[in-house]
């Protein structure tokens, strides 16, 4: 197939472009930059749009993963600003483009987050439950709801919503790697807030497995059938490394340190079951999570 690519240089697509690739697939990859000469590479501005269209003619897919980094720094009003304009009006953007296409594509595989579902304790929570409170979940509405207009066109949409993506070079894990290393891990709050987790070679065969599945559309919870509570990832990480776990990060503290984030995103229990990944017939690589530290970790 030709495949185009957004937010090809983040954690999910510097692995997806190559494995897309070795697949024997064509990928093209939209960027905000000016395209190398003799690169795939089509110019775009997520905030205003694409200059030429022509390129995305004839395209049998394209994958949009672009968006504002929501872990990185503090949310502030401009912050929050960001990552509500860079996924709804990114998305849309794309969106109104393909669907102006003589020739749209197939199927447009459109990221999202189980963030829609918001704070939810013990639920468990399918494709079929209702979105959540707050900011996060507003973002993922309005996220998903920017893809209408290659809806409307026909255009088969696909809306990942990614779990905790795991992977040892970058994203949640990498970032916990260095305390729990040291013997400083330990839970965040109460540690019983539910994390549904995916590792990156799962996400990665996760969008393989959509493109080529024509019973797919519209949401698709992207994680692994077995989510945790953060006490048991923490105890299961510190299994792995073989360190101790008994420096709790209290509740306040992390609102402390991440102010409004630490709720929405560390705090925040969501209980997500991959439910029309199995019955589209998935078959996860990685399915429970000690195994999948371990390969994460090559332990």
């Amino acid at each position: 197939m030709r495949v185009i690519v957004t937010g090809a240089s983040g954690l999910v697509g510097s692995e997806l472009v190559p494995a897309l690739m070795k697949d024997g697939h064509e990928v093209w990859s939209l960027v905000r930059r000016t395209p190398k000469q003799g690169a795939r590479e089509i110019a775009w501005d997520p905030l205003k749009g694409i200059d030429d269209v022509s390129g995305l003619e004839g395209a049998d897919a394209v994958v949009h993963l672009a968006g504002e980094n929501i872990a990185e720094g503090r949310w502030t009003d401009e912050k929050k600003a960001r990552i509500l304009e860079s996924r709804v009006v990114g998305t849309r953007v794309l969106s109104e483009a393909l669907a102006r296409l003589q020739r749209p594509p197939k199927s447009l595989l459109c990221a999202s987050a189980i963030g829609f579902y918001g704070d939810r304790g013990e639920e468990v929570l399918t494709e079929e439950s209702k979105p959540g409170v707050g900011f996060l979940p507003e973002v993922c509405r309005e996220w998903e709801a920017a893809a209408g207009p290659a809806v409307e066109r026909g255009i088969r949409v696909v809306l990942l919503r990614f779990g905790v993506i795991l992977s040892a070079k970058g994203g949640a894990l990498d970032k916990m790697l260095t305390p729990f290393k040291m013997g400083v891990g330990g839970k965040i709050g109460s540690g019983e807030q539910f994390m549904s987790w995916i590792t990156l070679d799962d996400t990665i065969g996760v969008i393989k497995h959509a493109l080529v599945n024509e019973t797919l559309s519209g949401p698709v919870n992207v994680v692994a059938p077995e989510p945790v509570t953060n006490g048991e990832f923490t105890k299961t990480l510190g299994h792995v490394l073989s360190r101790p776990t008994i420096f709790a990060v209290p509740a306040f503290a992390a609102r402390l340190a991440f102010g409004e984030m630490a709720d929405a995103a560390l705090l925040s229990s969501e209980r997500v079951e991959p439910a029309r990944l199995k019955h589209s017939g998935y078959i996860f690589q990685h399915p429970e999570l000690e195994g999948a530290l371990r390969h994460l970790l090559k332990k």
